[in-house]
């Protein structure tokens, strides 16, 4: 297999995949190492590709239908959990998490949560790394995608509530 086929093969396993697909797995369906499998994933970003890198893996960045909004947060890591339920409960999907770092600038990590089960995993998997809030004492962003403006009003008034939202 040609460096151009494994491109267009990573290309059809992300387009036919529900969940994100990691660097190994895709090593070890091409037999190739992880970072040749990261390289290809640059080089498909570089001409256009739309790849997001999650913690779980690899996606094709999805088109959601909906508004996409931002809201500002403030909380303690030991909070997280119950600030990303409040939004995925309502119905809108946590596309990311932006943060105002003093020296490198704007910092942001995909997240793509749409359910609890998402939030649950997540969570999970940050008990070993520390999240990016944690860099700015606890301010940060959200990007949310809402099936409607309704939706992202109960997500701010519930944060509001819960003492989470950054106003």
């Amino acid at each position: 297999m040609t460096a151009e086929e494994r491109r267009a093969a990573i290309m059809d396993t992300l387009a036919q995949s529900a969940r994100p697909v990691s660097a190994s797995s895709l090593a070890g369906r091409f037999g190739v190492s992880r970072q040749l499998i990261v390289g290809d994933v640059a080089l498909l970003r570089a001409g256009g590709a739309a790849i997001d890198a999650t913690a779980r893996g690899y996606v094709i960045q999805e088109r959601r239908e909906g508004l996409r909004r931002r809201v500002a947060c403030r909380h303690q890591g030991a909070e997280m959990e119950a600030e990303l339920q409040i939004m995925v409960d309502n119905g809108c999907a946590v596309l990311d998490v932006i943060v105002e770092h003093p020296v490198y600038g704007q910092l942001t990590g995909t997240l793509g949560l749409t359910s609890r089960y998402d939030v649950k995993e997540f969570i999970r998997r940050s008990e070993a790394a520390q999240p990016l809030s944690l860099l700015t004492e606890g301010v940060h962003l959200h990007t949310l995608s809402c099936p409607d403006e309704e939706a992202f009003l109960r997500v701010k008034a519930e944060l509001r509530s819960a003492g989470f939202l950054l106003e």
